[in-house]
């Protein structure tokens, strides 16, 4: 690594550092750009589809409480098997799962309702069945990645080398709302539909890419899978630094979890927002509030992207914790702005406020590099998948019924009580770890 490189500071030398680091991790980086594309594209907006198709506030719940499952049970098993076989023909096949999900998705529009005896099966119920595949790749991936990154980076740099693979997948989350907002500028559909189908082909890209271009020889193997007790003794056996990070984490996420999948409807529904902007060569533009959510996810990314690297670096000064911390704090306090900000600003104007809101959102990510050093920076070599797999595995399987909790709180309350509980959640979170939260010995 050159003295230049060595001196990250911000966004353009992330993506210099990105391009310098070994081969395997520039291509399943490269992936994850082509896979992030997808899922940025659709998964922020199903919740909106999801309410086309027939879905009721409590479903849309539901279908967070899905995905909740899915990001608790896949990530463990990934790790398991990305530190026994390596990542590559692995990746391939849940690359291939995934845009078959994409396809079920797209289907969905047209499938027609299946009166049966009981019961009558919807529409909206086949993107609960995609999701189970489209998350696959996703879900999987995550061990694999930290693991990679881990065998890539000395230790007191894992936070740069998080922050230069983060920084380039998400110019993807970046560049994804931002087409959906041009595609369903009037409506969401037939505009989502396109969507869906640009997903698929990026998937498709991404699954033969990294297949052809990731060399596995650098991997490195851990022990052979012991069944469903070996998921205790790693539990048992996560390092002692990740036990506070754990347990504040489950706590911002939790409330995270009650509330993601309802932002779109905050906008689409409650306040009913649209964009309308006089754009030079081409005159007046009137954005759907769905679209006006694609520009107002966009401003999120823009802005985690500018502060991810620079907030690496700091945390070479400060230590981990304090840029962790403020992640978290951002995660938690965003709900509660959200559901009343814009009400109580007076005379400035709400598509500002929304503007200003998402951006300060977007800080949340400047801390997602520490975290992610701060989780796989204990473990030994050889364990990173597993390490990174049971801490989501635990995390995830509390976080479990958030989705279905503040699914219920949204149509049988309030979003306003739903959003409130929610951020005083995450504030738990926040207060614990700044009480008992210790750093990656690295950055000490």
């Amino acid at each position: 690594m050159t003295r230049r490189q060595a001196e990250v500071a911000g966004p353009l030398d992330a993506f210099r550092q990105f391009f310098s680091l070994q081969r395997d991790v520039l291509v399943l980086s490269l992936a994850m750009f082509a896979f992030s594309l997808g899922f940025q594209m659709t998964n922020r907006f199903l919740p909106e589809y999801l309410v086309f198709l027939g879905a009721t506030g409590f479903v849309v719940g539901l279908f967070a409480t899905l995905g909740n499952v899915i990001g608790a049970v896949y990530p463990y098993y990934g790790g398991v098997v990305s530190d026994r076989v390596g990542s590559r023909y692995a990746l391939t096949v849940f690359g291939f799962v995934s845009s078959l999900g994409f396809a079920i998705w797209l289907v969905a529009a047209y499938a027609p309702t299946i009166d049966l005896v009981a019961f009558a099966v919807e529409p909206w119920v086949w993107v609960f069945v995609g999701l189970l595949l489209a998350q696959c790749w996703k879900s999987f991936g995550i061990g694999g990645h930290y693991a990679i990154v881990k065998q890539a980076t000395e230790p007191s740099r894992l936070a740069r080398g998080f922050a230069s693979t983060e920084t380039f997948r998400r110019t993807a989350f970046l560049i994804a709302p931002l087409l959906v907002a041009v595609l369903v500028a009037d409506e969401l559909l037939p505009g989502f539909l396109w969507v869906l189908a640009i997903a698929i082909v990026f998937a498709l890209l991404g699954t033969v890419a990294q297949h052809l271009l990731y060399d596995a020889d650098a991997d490195t193997v851990g022990k052979e899978f012991e069944g469903f007790g070996q998921i205790r003794d790693d539990l048992r056996a996560l390092p002692d630094p990740l036990r506070p990070l754990l347990v504040a984490d489950t706590f911002v996420r939790f409330a995270n979890g009650m509330v993601y999948v309802f932002f779109i409807l905050v906008i689409t529904q409650l306040m009913d927002i649209g964009l309308t902007a006089t754009l030079p060569a081409v005159g007046t533009v009137d954005l759907s509030p769905a679209a006006f959510f694609g520009v107002l996810l966009g401003v999120e990314m823009l802005v985690a992207l500018l502060t991810m690297a620079p907030a690496a670096k700091i945390a070479e000064h400060t230590g981990l914790k304090p840029v962790v911390g403020f992640g978290f704090f951002v995660y938690a306090i965003f709900p509660v702005l959200l559901i009343f900000g814009p009400e109580y600003v007076g005379a400035i104007d709400e598509v500002w406020v929304l503007i200003a809101l998402f951006a300060f959102s977007g800080l949340r990510f400047a801390g997602l590099p520490a975290h992610k050093a701060l989780i796989v920076g204990p473990a030994e070599r050889g364990a990173g998948g597993r390490v990174t797999g049971s801490y989501y595995f635990l995390r995830g399987a509390i976080v479990i019924p958030s989705g279905a909790l503040g699914g219920y709180l949204w149509q049988f309350v309030s979003p306003e009580v739903s959003f409130t509980i929610a951020s005083v959640v995450g504030m738990i979170g926040v207060a614990y770890f700044a009480l008992f939260g210790t750093e990656f010995a690295a950055y000490e």
